[in-house]
């Protein structure tokens, strides 16, 4: 990483890259106003210097090369970390050019050689402030950016006469430019010991955090690495008040249970821990890819012969975790990755097994409290839950293949209450008639069996329903050729962060009699 802390490549790239465009566009505001300034003081004074054309050519070049880097890269592309660190050392080497080559050519004008040390050694201290830099570094950039202007002094002695004599005005443009640099350096090694131990504070056990990929109600989920592996693992914190104590010796025994897992569409654990400060994470295989709500959010409904090999993926991975008595209870479309694996399309991958998602009833009383997404929550788990199981995993997963061939949820209400109540009592609207792509009959009546109000009157297991989608009859919609070319395509764009979305797990209490709801986030 050369002179950047020790942080993931890609997070110590995104930021120096968007370090470049703050200082960027503070040099052209910088630039732009000392040229106004030039142009009004010369035109009311009359006192520009003999060569002053050529300065204005030569410093509005600058500034025009300037935006092109700026707006046409920095803002534009993806930068390798070598390029950006070259554009960094471009940036002042060459801003300090222009102002040494401007003070030469105002040799007549006295001041000038002075004026211009003064911006280029301003920009130092900028860049100071701004870029992450060790000291030393710092220092080189800095003597390279104030050379041309200790030139330009000397030029200016040798040209005109200057009112104090020559040696005391280049060693004192010497000197200010040292201080300069000494100041720059102070800057540069107070903040890059402070991002230093930002970037040592990111650390959980043998794991470094390279930065955050996602966000909901129980926590974060950060992109990290092994100290020896080195391979990317995706690692997922919950904060100390999130949790009691029961849920916390829960939330370990439903790791240790994941972990056992080993269909190939369930997210693979690889390890937990708690940190000193009470902060509990597990790490998990990371998935390069995109999750279901942001599929639909950002490319509209899927076609059913994309859903349905979807759908049956998600049915194995809970066919194995219901043989083992592992219930998700929240099945969604945010805990459903979508990736490609050995260069294989339309990888399914379910996250988040179970994971804090306690269902607890008040034995004796009209009210009871859930936690789920009420977008695809089981009517069970809002009567009854008790009853849930995983029947209520396949509720969800018709909920689930309703939103990607409809590109709307099942229920939609004015609060999580009023959906939960109508998973409870209202008829689903059959998905044919929102939806914008052909669906299979066959297809729709599996949707609407998972949809059924009772569990007994959904399919019988997960691999019933397994049994029942691989009997649909797809057509030419997706084909594995456009599979390819889908995620060819989708990789050329800007990576997706999944945040919290509106369909994030929620505990709602519920009063049976007159439905007050008491929400807050998991």
């Amino acid at each position: 990483m050369g002179s950047w802390p020790v942080v993931g490549d890609e997070e110590a790239r995104a930021y120096l890259q968007a370090r470049l465009v703050v200082i960027s566009k503070l040099m052209f505001v910088s630039f732009v106003g000392l040229l106004v300034y030039m142009v009004v003081v010369y035109s009311i004074f009359h006192n520009a210097p003999i060569l002053n054309n050529y300065i204005y050519a030569l410093s509005g070049g600058g500034v025009l090369l300037l935006v092109l880097i700026w707006r046409g890269l920095l803002l534009r592309r993806q930068l390798t970390l070598p390029q950006l660190k070259f554009v960094d050392v471009f940036y002042q080497v060459g801003t300090g050019s222009i102002f040494g080559a401007s003070g030469a050519l105002a040799y007549d004008l006295r001041a000038s050689a002075y004026i211009c040390l003064i911006y280029a050694c301003l920009l130092v201290v900028l860049r100071a402030t701004i870029i992450p830099s060790t000291g030393r570094r710092t220092v080189m950039i800095g003597a390279l950016t104030v050379l041309p202007m200790i030139v330009a002094t000397v030029v200016n002695v040798y040209l005109e006469d200057q009112e104090i004599p020559g040696p005391m005005y280049v060693s004192g443009g010497v000197l200010i430019c040292t201080m300069s640099i000494a100041l720059a350096a102070i800057c540069s090694n107070i903040l890059y010991g402070l991002r230093k131990q930002v970037s040592e504070a990111m650390q959980l056990g043998q794991y470094t955090l390279d930065g955050k990929i996602g966000e909901g109600g129980n926590g974060a989920v950060y992109r990290a690495r092994h100290a020896l592996l080195r391979r990317p693992t995706a690692l997922k914190m919950v904060l100390p008040d999130r949790l009691d104590g029961d849920t916390l010796d829960r939330f370990e025994r439903e790791v240790q249970h994941m972990s056992q897992l080993t269909h190939a569409n369930t997210v693979a654990v690889y390890d937990y821990g708690r940190s000193s400060d009470g902060v509990f994470y597990y790490v998990m295989e990371y998935l390069d890819g995109i999750d279901l709500e942001n599929l639909v959010a950002r490319f509209g409904a899927q076609p059913a012969d994309r859903v349905v090999p979807i759908l049956l993926q998600v049915c194995g991975a809970l066919a194995e975790a219901h043989r083992r008595g592992i219930v998700h209870r929240d099945i969604k479309p945010a805990n459903i990755i979508l990736s490609e694996r050995g260069d294989v399309p339309d990888v399914a991958k379910v996250v988040d097994f179970g994971l804090v998602k306690e269902l607890a009833s008040t034995d004796g009383q009209s009210t009871r409290g859930i936690m789920g997404t009420p977008s695809y929550i089981s009517p069970e788990s809002v009567t009854d839950p008790d009853r849930v199981g995983p029947a209520s995993d396949l509720y969800a997963l018709g909920a689930v293949g309703y939103y990607l061939v409809t590109g709307k949820r099942v229920f939609e209400g004015k609060n999580s209450v009023d959906v939960c109540v109508q998973h409870v009592t209202a008829t689903p609207v059959p998905p044919s008639q929102l939806a914008n792509v052909h669906i299979p009959g066959a297809l729709e009546e599996i949707l609407l069996r998972c949809l059924a109000k009772k569990p007994e009157a959904r399919p019988a297991s997960a691999s019933e329903l397994a049994k029942q989608l691989r009997a649909v009859p797809l057509g030419a919609d997706w084909t594995e050729e456009r599979a390819v070319e889908w995620w060819a395509e989708f990789q050329k764009l800007p990576a997706v962060r999944t945040v919290s979305h509106d369909s994030e797990t929620r505990s709602v209490t519920i009063d049976i009699g007159i439905r007050t709801p008491v929400l807050g986030r998991t």
